[in-house]
């Protein structure tokens, strides 16, 4: 089973990073959510579209990322 880059945490607790408590959520998590704000519109597709949507985009920033 292969495990999905996350990006590592968004907002990690200086010192506090090696417990998984303290490091809040993913990159690709806040990505995602980023992404979520184009969709505040009158026309706003089904929540699974939306969703499947957001994920697409972080996927595809950390791509573009890792690259770098």
């Amino acid at each position: 089973m292969s495990t999905k880059d996350d990006g590592g945490p968004a907002y990690p607790v200086p010192g506090l990073e090696w417990s998984a408590d303290f490091n809040g959520m993913s990159l690709r998590d806040w990505f995602a959510g980023q992404f979520l704000v184009t969709y505040l519109t009158d026309n706003v597709p089904p929540p699974e579209v939306i969703a499947g949507q957001c994920y697409a985009m972080a996927d595809a920033m950390l791509a573009e990322r890792a690259k770098r």
